[in-house]
Formats: C-alpha cells, sequence, structure tokens
C-alpha cells in the first residue's frame, strides 16, 4: 500500500512568508497608527494657544487626561505610551504650559518635559502697599485673596521683627517671575521676602547699633520712599525726620494719613484739613513719634537713606513743585520758601506723591512744629 504523499516544502516556506508579510502589515499599520497620534497636530497651526497647568505632584496619567481634555490627544493611554517610549517617566516638569496650534503630541511632550512653562512678569513699584500688590498679581490672573493671606502672616519676618502684624514693608518692590500654580501667591510673598533679607543683610549690624529697631527703620524707610522720588533727597529727607525725631517734634507727614484714610476705608484720593484729626496711631499730625509699622515697601536707596541718614540738621522741606524739595534748618527760613513756592498766586499745585505738604495742609514742610 503506497504512503500518502509528504507536503511539499514550498507549502511551508509561502506560509511562513504570509505570516511576515501579515506581522510586517500589522507592525506597518501599528506604525502609521503611532505616528497618526504622536505625530500629527491635531490643532490647526492659527489655533490659538491653550493653557495646561500641571500641579505639582501630577502623574502621567493626570498630564494625558487633561490633553485629552484639551482635545489635544485621543486618548490619554497614548501620552502614557509616548513618555515610556521616551523614557522620561519622572522627567516632566510642574508649570503653566502655553500649547500653541500645530504642534503633534511628540512636541508637547518635549516642552513638558524641558519645562518650558509660561512665567508671568510681576512688578512692584517701590512705595507699593500689600493692598497695592494684591491689585497687581491681580492682574497677572493670580489669587489677590490668596496673596494678602501670606502676606498678612508675619512668620517670614518675626526673627527680625517680633512685633510685626503682617508683612507690610517686607515684601520688598521689585520684578519677579511666576507662575499660576496652585500656591503661586503665596510662594511670590515668601519670594519678595527673601529679597527684603537680602537687600537689608549687610545693613543688620549698624541697626543693631543704632538707635531704632529694624521695624521703625523699615517704617521711617516706607515715609521717605512716598516723601521723594529723588534719591539724592532720600538721606537728606530721612536726616529730617530722625532730626524731629530726636526733638520729640510732630513728623506730620501727609503719607501716614493717607495710609490710615486707607485703612479706615475714607481715602478717596484728597486729603481734606479734616483728615488731618483722624484718630488712628498712622496719623502723625496726632501721634508723635513715628508709625506703629510702615505703611509701604521702601526700595534699597530708602532703607540706606533711612540707615544713614545725611549729617545735616534740618528740619523743614517743601516742594518747588517739580519732584524736588527746599529744606530748612529754621522755621522762618523754611516759611520764606513755603511763601515761595506754595503762597504765590500762580503757583502751580504739588503733587501728593511727589512731596511733602502736597495736600496743602501742614506738615514737615508747611508749619511750625506743635
Amino acid at each position: 500500500m503506497a504512503r500518502p504523499a509528504s507536503p511539499r516544502p514550498e507549502r511551508g516556506r509561502s506560509r511562513g512568508f504570509g505570516a511576515l508579510l501579515l506581522l510586517a502589515a500589522m507592525a506597518a499599520a501599528a506604525w502609521l497608527a503611532w505616528q497618526h497620534e504622536t505625530g500629527r497636530p491635531m490643532r490647526a497651526a492659527n489655533a490659538p494657544p491653550l493653557a495646561l497647568i500641571v500641579p505639582p505632584g501630577s502623574s502621567v496619567r493626570d498630564i494625558g487626561v487633561q490633553l485629552h481634555g484639551l482635545g489635544l490627544v485621543r486618548h490619554p493611554g497614548v501620552f502614557q505610551a509616548l513618555v515610556v517610549v521616551r523614557g522620561d517617566q519622572g522627567r516632566l516638569r510642574a508649570g503653566e504650559y502655553a500649547i500653541p496650534g500645530g504642534i503633534d503630541l511628540g512636541q508637547i511632550e518635549d516642552k513638558l518635559a524641558r519645562g518650558d512653562v509660561v512665567r508671568h512678569v510681576v512688578t512692584f513699584p517701590e512705595g507699593t502697599s500689600l493692598e497695592d500688590m494684591s491689585r497687581i498679581v491681580a492682574g497677572q490672573g493670580l489669587a489677590p485673596a490668596a496673596f494678602l493671606a501670606a502676606a498678612r502672616d508675619p512668620a517670614p519676618i518675626r526673627d527680625l521683627d517680633p512685633d510685626a502684624p503682617d508683612l507690610e514693608g517686607y515684601v520688598f518692590p521689585d520684578t519677579y517671575d511666576v507662575s499660576r500654580l496652585p500656591g503661586a501667591p503665596a510662594a511670590l510673598v515668601a519670594r519678595a521676602v527673601r529679597r527684603f533679607r537680602e537687600v537689608i543683610g549687610p545693613d543688620l549690624p549698624a541697626i543693631k547699633a543704632g538707635t531704632l529697631t529694624l521695624r521703625q527703620v523699615v517704617t521711617l524707610a516706607s515715609l521717605v520712599e512716598l516723601e521723594t522720588a529723588r534719591p539724592e533727597e532720600r538721606p537728606r529727607v530721612a536726616a529730617v525726620f530722625r532730626n524731629r525725631l530726636a526733638k520729640r517734634m510732630l513728623l506730620q507727614t501727609d503719607p501716614t494719613v493717607i495710609y490710615a484714610l486707607r485703612k479706615a476705608g475714607r481715602y478717596d484720593g484728597n486729603i481734606r484739613k479734616e483728615d488731618l484729626e483722624i484718630d488712628s496711631p498712622y496719623n502723625t499730625y496726632r501721634y508723635a513719634g513715628l508709625p506703629p509699622g510702615p505703611i509701604a515697601s521702601p526700595g534699597r536707596a530708602s532703607l540706606q537713606a533711612a540707615v544713614h541718614p545725611a549729617a545735616v540738621t534740618d528740619l523743614y522741606f517743601v516742594s518747588r513743585n517739580d519732584g524736588s524739595h527746599e529744606f530748612s534748618r529754621t522755621l522762618a527760613e523754611h516759611q520764606r520758601w513755603v511763601n515761595l513756592y506754595q503762597r504765590n498766586r500762580g503757583a502751580p499745585p504739588p503733587s501728593p506723591s511727589a512731596s511733602a505738604g502736597a495736600s496743602g495742609a501742614p506738615s514737615p514742610s508747611s508749619v511750625p512744629p506743635r
């Protein structure tokens, strides 16, 4: 009896070749699908940027879910797979990202791995109060309430100023780059206080050896900051206040009245004579000595002027109506300058933000000491 014929080797080889072709086709299809998912932009090049906020501690899946919600990937798992393929686990950085139109998932992953975050610039001008700073941060999309909550906690400065009820005067006026991550307002406050400590650090030995505490120095510097914008005048303005303190004269400076009115919710942009009677410890027309604390954040020059005032005996100054001031040692001399600059007919009114006595009310620049 004849045996059945065995399969031909050619048929086996053809089946194996077909399987290889199938695998190759599947691999090609998978590669094309992968390229389609990761290498093809989901949005047009002219589409506006999308904001992607990656909080600290976010997982790769968390980020994938966000990207899916923004329409930047069809499935969160695709982004997870891309991160694994590239070996970027643990390298994606928290922050705020602007995702422009026309970029693919691979380019998005590159941005996160590089930490190519959006930075917002916040500038606090010299002489800015905490309330004003809160409005500035609000303009950059940060929560003003969170900023003020952090600024009302004196803990970051307590070792230098045990009596501080808040951080008024200690949030240093400068330019800072910030993000919009949760916790950014508090981080900004902490950073600005560290900047204050850096600036004041070299003068701490002189302050400890002097007659004023750090709190009093910063308070004096805040008055100097708000009384003159001229750097060359700051040591002399500081000297006037120091000389008046030494003689137990009222400081009689308008910025303290403005601060008291603002705290009471009564300031409308003008000071009237009746405002000089506001019952506030910040009102230097009624209460002797320095106010109980800073009324704004002074800059470096004003801080240094408060620590190192000019060696003069001046007790008065009056605005020349151009941002500069005339200084006097005696009341008679001072009154002559007042008559020249502020009482002559046709003289332009002084600016309340530039000089003492700008409201026309009594001050070191316009009345005798009490």
